[in-house]
């Protein structure tokens, strides 16, 4: 089981391919506060909905000043299938290694239907603009997520 990260602690550094086979590392946007997301599967309903959820908030988060990188284990062609069949505006990086997600705690055991699987736990790691995890939600929903973070953080949706 991966640590769970806590807020004050350093948001691990990671440098991962976004849908375009590009290198996004989490120093591209020191200075800036950042919104990590993580999820199981590109293509999937709940996923889905959680990232079509942060595109259409993408708007307002970035008034806030917040910048949004969903990570998955999916590798980049997946990533560019989702964006365009979605039409996506968040910045999605993949983990086909899954050592970011471990990292983040966002990989391990869970419940799933009843039974304990091991894989993605879906979670919400906010990054200060010193590199620092402001707030950590782990086994967060994938509908209304979005909706309650923007309520947390105070940021006004009107």
């Amino acid at each position: 089981m991966s640590e769970r990260l806590q807020p004050g602690d350093t948001a691990p550094a990671f440098t991962l391919p976004d849908a375009d086979g590009r290198q996004v590392s989490l120093a591209d946007f020191a200075g800036r506060k950042v919104i990590v997301y993580f999820y199981p599967a590109a293509l999937t309903p709940g996923c889905t909905k959680q990232a079509c959820d942060f595109t259409d908030n993408l708007g307002v988060l970035a008034d806030a000043g917040y910048e949004v990188i969903g990570v998955s284990p999916d590798k980049p062609e997946k990533l560019a299938k989702f964006r365009e069949q979605e039409d996506l505006k968040v910045t999605l990086v993949g983990d086909p290694s899954k050592e970011t997600l471990t990292a983040y705690g966002a990989f391990g055991e869970k419940q799933m239907y009843g039974r304990t699987v091991t894989g993605v736990i879906r979670s919400t790691i906010v990054v200060d603009e010193q590199g620092a995890v402001e707030r950590a939600l782990y086994n967060v929903r994938a509908t209304g997520h979005v909706a309650k973070l923007l309520k947390d953080l105070k940021i006004p949706t009107d």
